[in-house]
């Protein structure tokens, strides 16, 4: 029995139910069971139960529609197997897969048997299978591969007994991709190409060759869709990806410049672009114009994940750094901070983020929490590790009907690097670096303050960890953006005993 306290429940009802004839009833508590305990022999021996007692083998009992609840269109399609139309109930199971892929909706025998693969339409089964991989990552997490199994199980009898079907080839290419089986996955998009040339072939086999890591054939394939389809733009971001990870980075480049000379707003073209010219330089302003991007173009054709993985793991844009030598500092008010300040501060205190937009969305949730709370919690003892980042970053979402330049928010933040280099001051001035990625008029002023700041502490002990911040901030000159660099080529120099302490006093207005 699962261990689901609702599963039990709802299957002593549901025998219940059979019991006194009521039908519907049972059929409820069977659909309420099932996405607790998808694969429980208990709940598909009472569906049985309820075929064999109801007209047209239950079928009526579980209606779908565009909301239908997961269970009744997982129930449904177990009756379509059991009423000899499993290539009926495929397509649902695998909708039920596509809402969620870890789940093991598909692990029962009807699904690896090789009946259906001889019964099920090899184009259905093609068009099922390119829409669940549209709800699977590339490649999928191990549980979801697992849960997803099956139906790579389906494919493999649909393509012993339907041979060389390029649609169903390519398909079933797709998902052996995203999970794991990249010989497979070469294998099949490779027959399928022979089997109909096309754009779309080329592509299952170069995205086939580039999770196989064979990135010179990946190139040839993607080089083909293009001849295909010169018009059709995402061919050349994936072909400048492909490109860039061979170390041709000038001539990846040169793709997307072709692409944006044709639509310089086409989405996966301008992420790739602005993704590779960080790559080629290092220079934040690419990523800045990528997130101002994502900002004004929020309907996207698909998403992307440019943004996050040029950010990730690089100090300030992707996390916090580790600072062992940054004095802790320490912010003092005229009260402690509730319980409940500090409770909403530490659910959203992590030390990663995607990238620096996501960092300020995630504090919006510290608008519930007073300013004055929030500089209380800077340098608290029982504040989190990040704590002293996000208490910063929270007040950002206060006062945001003022002009930037005139703000309360702004001029906390400001007093706050007043004295030495703390890790409070660190922390108040990537806030500021924050907000000058989500608003761009804030960044001519911004530029200002950091620039300020690295000259202050130029050749002091604290002059990298300021530089590392000033390499994410929005709109530097590059003399500046040079400073920071050279900076950070510096070895650090020891570390000095003591640590700073600053002082804010903060009145409530009453």
């Amino acid at each position: 029995m699962d261990s689901h306290p609702s599963v039990h429940r709802d299957l002593t009802r549901a025998r219940d139910a059979l019991d006194r004839g009521e039908l519907e009833h049972a059929a409820g508590h069977l659909a309420g069971a099932l996405p607790h305990a998808p694969t429980l022999p208990d709940i598909h021996e009472l569906l049985s139960r309820l075929a064999a007692r109801a007209a047209g083998g239950g079928l009526d009992l579980f209606p779908i529609g565009p909301h239908a609840p997961l269970g009744r269109v997982v129930a449904r399609a177990h009756l379509l197997a059991a009423a000899g139309r499993p290539e009926d109930g495929l397509p649902l199971l695998a909708a039920a897969s596509g809402h969620d892929p870890g789940v093991d909706w598909a692990g029962v025998p009807w699904v690896s048997d090789p009946d259906l693969g001889v019964r099920v339409d090899p184009e259905q089964l093609a068009r099922t299978v390119m829409r669940l991989c549209t709800a699977v990552g590339d490649p999928a997490p191990e549980t979801t591969a697992t849960a997803l199994a099956p139906y790579l199980t389906v494919v493999r009898h649909a393509v012993a007994a339907h041979g060389e079907h390029a649609m169903l080839l390519g398909a079933g290419s797709a998902l052996a991709r995203r999970l794991g089986d990249t010989r497979l996955a070469v294998d099949w998009a490779a027959r399928g190409a022979r089997s109909r040339p096309s754009k779309l072939g080329e592509i299952w086999l170069g995205y086939a060759y580039r999770s196989a890591g064979r990135m010179p054939e990946a190139l040839a394939a993607l080089r083909r869709a293009v001849v295909y389809d010169p018009d059709d733009l995402s061919i050349y971001a994936d072909v400048a990806a492909t490109l860039a990870d061979l170390g041709r980075l000038d001539e990846a480049l040169g793709w997307t410049d072709r692409a944006l000379e044709r639509d310089p707003r086409f989405d996966c073209v301008v992420h790739t672009a602005h993704r590779l010219r960080y790559r080629a330089d290092g220079d934040v302003a690419h990523l800045v114009a990528l997130a101002d991007y994502i900002r004004d173009h929020p309907d996207d054709t698909h998403e992307h994940t440019d943004l996050d993985e040029c950010c990730r793991d690089v100090p300030w844009l992707g996390g916090m750094p580790l600072a062992p030598d940054m004095p802790t500092g320490r912010a003092q008010v005229n009260a402690d901070p509730s319980d409940d300040a500090m409770a909403r501060l530490t659910r959203i205190a992590a030390t990663t983020w995607p990238h620096p937009p996501a960092a300020y969305d995630r504090a919006l949730g510290l608008v519930l929490v007073e300013p004055w709370e929030l500089l209380a919690m800077l340098g608290h003892p029982d504040t989190p590790v990040a704590g002293d980042v996000w208490a910063c970053l929270g007040l950002l979402h206060h006062g945001t009907d003022e002009p930037w330049i005139s703000s309360a928010r702004r001029r906390l933040l400001l007093g706050l690097l007043d004295g030495g280099v703390d890790r409070v001051a660190q922390a108040a001035l990537y806030a500021l670096v924050v907000y000058a990625w989500v608003d761009p008029e804030s960044r001519a002023d911004v530029a200002a303050v950091v620039t300020g700041r690295l000259a202050e502490v130029a050749g002091g002990p604290h002059a990298r960890a300021v530089a590392a911040l000033a390499l994410a901030a929005p709109g530097l000159d590059r003399s500046t953006r040079e400073l920071a660099v050279a900076t950070l080529r510096v070895p650090a120099l020891p570390r000095q005993r003591g640590r700073s302490r600053y002082l804010v006093r903060w009145r409530k207005e009453k």
